[in-house]
């Protein structure tokens, strides 16, 4: 597997409802930029999506913001967009979401709303067609992603999911655990046959 450089973050633009989720972005963040790793991420400088940002620039990190004209307004602001060290406007989301695929090496899913959701299912859905092998994460603040979960465990038993093998999405309950998580599946290489789903960490 190629070596890991960069990090496409999936999240809110808003901070949920538990102070955890927005402080574990900021801790991801962090951690990201510890690592000698790049920030990719949708461009928001507000909720999950600004703390993780944060994060990254708080320790002397690289962030590279890709985000739609139309949201620009909605999900930042101009002197906040202004500190990133990319940005890269785009015209719309599909257009968004290719760039946020080519310029990554693994994906992270924090708490969010369907957006998120969508961003994730299609990285897996990808992989399920074997268009890529990077890494996938949910990472599971406070169990966010335990009814995500049980939906893949219910998918596969009920016989909608063909080649589990090449959908295995690492679930890590701590933010500080996630980067080293995907640096050690990036070294790993995958076993012939392995049915999970899902690995836990």
């Amino acid at each position: 597997m190629n070596k890991i450089r960069s990090i496409c973050v999936y999240c809110g633009s808003s901070p949920g409802l538990n102070p955890l989720y927005k402080q574990s972005g900021k801790t991801l963040g962090r951690s990201i930029a510890e690592h000698g790793l790049e920030l990719v991420y949708g461009g928001g400088t507000k909720g999950i999506m600004g703390a993780v940002a944060d994060g990254v620039m708080s320790a002397g990190g690289k962030v590279t913001g890709i985000i739609p004209k139309f949201l620009m307004n909605k999900e930042a602001t101009e002197h906040a967009l202004g500190q990133l060290n990319e940005l890269i406007v785009t015209d719309d989301m599909h257009q968004r979401k290719h760039l946020m695929f080519q310029r990554s090496d693994a994906f992270v899913t924090l708490p969010g709303g369907i957006g998120t959701v969508e961003e994730i299912v299609e990285m897996m859905t990808w992989a399920q067609l074997g268009h890529h092998k990077k890494p996938m994460v949910f990472a599971n603040i406070n169990g966010f992603w335990d009814p995500m979960i049980a939906l893949l465990d219910h998918m596969k038993a009920e016989g909608f999911i063909h080649t589990s093998h090449l959908v295995k999405p690492l679930i890590v309950d701590r933010a500080e655990d996630i980067v080293p998580a995907i640096l050690d599946a990036a070294a790993a290489r995958p076993s012939e046959g392995d049915e999970a789903v899902i690995e836990r960490m």
